[in-house]
């Protein structure tokens, strides 16, 4: 499902327009961004938690020659959900 596919799930499920829906979306996408960005926790009870968490300076190989490459520290972005799929 795509941000489009969302927009219209939600929309048919709210009965609000796709207008008012598609600002609540991109309104959320933008909030979540600007907590992570801030290294700030974020849960959405039910569905899960996001988390910025700093992966350290590693070593990987070049897909090509197989030589040893070092692979920069970066923070990355942690999803863990709480939903069970089965």
């Amino acid at each position: 499902m795509n941000k489009t596919q969302l927009v219209e799930a939600i929309a048919l499920e709210t009965g609000l327009p796709k207008v008012a829906v598609r600002k609540s979306v991109d309104a959320m996408v933008d909030i979540v961004v600007r907590t992570l960005r801030e290294n700030e926790r974020v849960m959405l009870s039910g569905f899960g938690s996001f988390n910025v968490i700093q992966r350290s300076v590693r070593m990987g190989r070049n897909p090509r020659s197989g030589a040893p490459v070092r692979i920069a520290p970066k923070k990355v972005i942690r999803f863990r959900s709480t939903v069970d799929v089965e």
